[in-house]
């Protein structure tokens, strides 16, 4: 799988993650067993990169004992989570909980929808020089906070974003996008899949015919290669609870990128469906 130069920051990630909101939210052996194999599957498949929050109830916690059941070398993945709250007292137990699940250690400490993010910058920027984080970033969901998240951006505090953006909400291409190039600026892609809307129904196989030469085979491929295909995007972050689909991901992660008229191409097939 490809990776890619996270801005200017100096880590290199691969272009297809995995986020794990809702998807690794289990407890129990055997439901926590089986999203262990899902995290195998995607380290053997390239996928070595995993985004997570304390707003996804058990997420955090499954997550690094997968990490731990799969027997990968720690520095061999790269751990994004987020801290999420109004209380610094929580903040800290957030931050503790997740050195304790990621042997001491977050690649890419985010502040979660801006929440607080002037007292947990300062924190995260502590952590960031101590060694325990390497990334400093912060995300935002919603079109209507990406006027906060551009002052963010242009404090120089931050090196990374997480943002939406697939083919059907394209809202970031008009300032976070351009600004996040001009700042040297990493990019996360949340939500590529529209959540699942946008693979409820698929082309038909001839349909997607034409994008074979650009190793797409399937419509959730296409989907993921086209944000990857706009070169400001440095990882996308799709979820599956399903280790073929992990497989399936982590292969629109390779070269070639589609041209101006496969994107064109893509768009108007998903307009279709």
């Amino acid at each position: 799988m490809e990776h890619r130069r996270l801005g200017a920051t100096g880590l290199d990630v691969p272009v297809v993650g995995m986020g794990t909101w809702q998807t690794l939210d289990v407890r129990g052996r055997a439901e926590e067993t089986a999203r262990a194999d899902v995290v195998r599957a995607a380290i053997d498949a390239g996928t070595t990169l995993f985004d997570t929050s304390p707003m996804y109830g058990e997420s955090e916690r499954v997550l690094g004992a997968a990490l731990e059941a799969t027997g990968v070398e720690r520095s061999h993945v790269v751990v994004a989570d987020k801290v999420w709250t109004p209380d610094p007292a929580e903040a800290r137990r957030q931050i503790d909980d997740a050195m304790r699940w990621y042997d001491g250690r977050v690649e890419i400490y985010q502040v979660h929808n801006l929440v607080a993010w002037r007292e947990h910058l300062t924190v995260l920027e502590r952590l960031r020089d101590a060694g325990s984080v390497a990334v400093v970033g912060a995300t935002h969901y919603s079109h209507s906070a990406f006027d906060e998240l551009l002052r963010v951006m242009r404090t120089g505090r931050i090196g990374q974003i997480q943002i939406p953006y697939n083919v059907a909400d394209r809202v970031v291409e008009r300032t976070i996008l351009p600004a996040a190039a001009d700042l040297g600026i990493g990019v996360l892609v949340m939500r590529p899949l529209g959540e699942g809307k946008l693979v409820r129904h698929a082309p038909t196989e001839a349909s997607l015919a034409p994008l074979a030469a650009f190793g797409v085979h399937t419509w959730p491929q296409a989907l993921i290669k086209w944000i990857l295909s706009d070169d400001r995007v440095h990882c996308v972050l799709p979820a599956t609870r399903r280790c073929e689909r992990a497989r399936a991901n982590a292969a629109a992660g390779e070269p070639p990128w589609l041209d101006a008229d496969a994107r064109d191409y893509v768009e108007r097939l998903a307009a279709r469906v």
